[in-house]
């Protein structure tokens, strides 16, 4: 993968990767953001279907994990190379796989098999971005790093995680509190892209899984969904493995209990629980057993049960 940290890159890295009509995915905000001669453009974000015009020989995607998977859409149909350029912390450009949804945000599939080529980061095209997103991919970012401390665990994955942990954890409440600070800018979006890339090494667990059923059944905020989930997962999670928790505890400040430390961190952007979401309580036991479900459960290092889930959904509904 090719990866650069100026979006004035993006020609020489597009030239690098044999891309000379590249098409541009990307919401109307960052439609013309770009002057670079696209042979044609897709600006419906998120979307659940997408057709590539003109004679495009590669896809540019400008924008957070919404448009990034678009593109991941359009690259698996097509084969196209694909260079990202995030605006958010999400880290979608980093893994092949993708979930489309609809323009209502409401999840209606998914796939894999994108073909990755580039990133390119740029810390100003995150100047702007609202503190609910901020936060809500910032945590999406910290649940990629937990995740890999209990995924499929490598020396290369775990360095990574460890890193974007501590790096996020501690840029966050700067750039809340001053959204403004280049340098806690700087720090959080490496720590995303250390998280992006422990992901794409490590694979998802528990707190994803959680995040994409609720998230996906009623269109809300896949870094909002994280941010509530993660800490239930942790706490499932230290008996589980708890060398693991304690090693990311570590990374994020907080040895004793890195949950309520993640529940610290979500407050900055302030969530409310399932229910300020409008998802029914009487939703829950279904919830529950389309969690169980998932791969992302199936990856956790114990599978958490559909009794044990809704119990999790309850301590995050109010």
């Amino acid at each position: 993968m090719i990866v650069r940290w100026s979006r004035f890159e993006l020609p020489d890295v597009l030239a690098e990767v044999g891309v000379a009509r590249p098409f541009l995915v990307a919401s109307e905000r960052w439609a013309n953001f770009l002057e670079l001669p696209f042979v044609g453009r897709w600006t419906e974000v998120p979307s659940h279907e997408i057709a590539v015009s003109g004679d495009a020989d590669g896809l540019v995607a400008l924008g957070g994990g919404s448009a990034i998977d678009t593109a991941k859409a359009a690259s698996a149909q097509t084969g196209l190379p694909l260079v990202s350029i995030p605006t958010t912390y999400s880290g979608s450009e980093w893994t092949g796989f993708f979930g489309r949804r609809s323009p209502d945000r409401r999840m209606v599939g998914g796939g894999g098999g994108a073909n990755l080529a580039g990133i390119v980061y740029d810390v100003m095209l995150t100047f702007g971005l609202p503190r609910a997103e901020t936060v809500g991919t910032a945590m999406n970012a910290l649940a990629h790093c937990a995740e890999a401390l209990y995924g499929q665990t490598s020396a290369e994955s775990d360095a990574l995680a460890l890193a974007g942990a501590e790096r996020i954890a501690n840029a966050l409440p700067v750039v809340v509190a001053d959204p403004g600070d280049v340098d806690g800018r700087i720090e959080l979006l490496k720590g995303a892209a250390d998280a992006g890339h422990a992901l794409s090494l490590a694979g998802l667990a528990l707190s994803h899984a959680i995040a994409q059923v609720i998230g996906g059944s009623y269109g809300i905020s896949h870094g909002a969904m994280n941010a509530l989930s993660l800490p239930p997962a942790l706490r499932f999670n230290v008996a589980v493995v708890p060398d693991a928790v304690a090693r990311f505890g570590t990374a994020i400040g907080a040895e004793a209990d890195p949950a309520a430390k993640l529940e610290e961190l979500a407050r900055l952007g302030g969530f409310g629980g399932l229910g300020s979401y409008g998802v029914p309580g009487d939703d829950l036991p279904r919830l529950a057993a389309e969690i169980a479900a998932r791969p992302g459960n199936g990856m956790n290092p114990r599978p958490a049960t559909q009794a044990e889930i809704e119990q999790m959904l309850r301590s995050i509904y109010e």
